[in-house]
This record gives structure tokens, sequence and C-alpha cells, in this order.
């Protein structure tokens, strides 16, 4: 699968990943929901992203996730692109 057939993919709820990622369980999705905890404990939300706009891709990986992930060139190239419900 394309690069672009994932992301399309994606926006139908879908998570995409690369075959050839090295780690097991990782893949992208559409987030709709971003809030952060600041080291004094406060939540701060972002319900209406008004800086980000209303989506975004969020990469979850072995050691965590990553809001606002940015595929690599090689990413997009790619044609090992899996996805699953």
């Amino acid at each position: 699968m394309t690069f672009a057939s994932a992301i399309n993919s994606i926006k139908q709820g879908n998570k995409a990943y690369r075959k050839s990622w090295n780690g097991k369980n990782q893949y992208v999705c559409m987030a709709t929901m971003m809030e952060c905890e600041l080291s004094d404990g406060t939540i701060l939300a972002d319900f209406e992203h008004k800086n980000i706009g209303s989506h975004f891709l969020m990469f979850v990986g072995t050691s965590g996730y990553q809001c606002g992930w940015l595929a690599s060139q090689e990413d997009m190239l790619a044609d090992d692109w899996e996805v699953s419900l």
C-alpha cells in the first residue's frame, strides 16, 4: 500500500504501519484531542485545537507516542504500508 492510501485509510479511522518498522505494535493513527500535564500536575486541554487544527497524526511506538507525527521521505515514498482496524 502507498503512503497516500495509508493516509486515506487513517482518515477513515484505521491505524497504519510499515512492514519494515522494527518495533512491534507501532502505528500511526488520527488523533482528535490533545492534553498535556504540566510539572505542577495541572492538565491543559486544547479540545478545539485552535492552535493546531482539529485533527493530527499520532505515532504510537514501543516507547510511547508522538503527537503531530511527520513522515520521513522514506515513509512517504514507501509501498509497504499496511492497515489494521
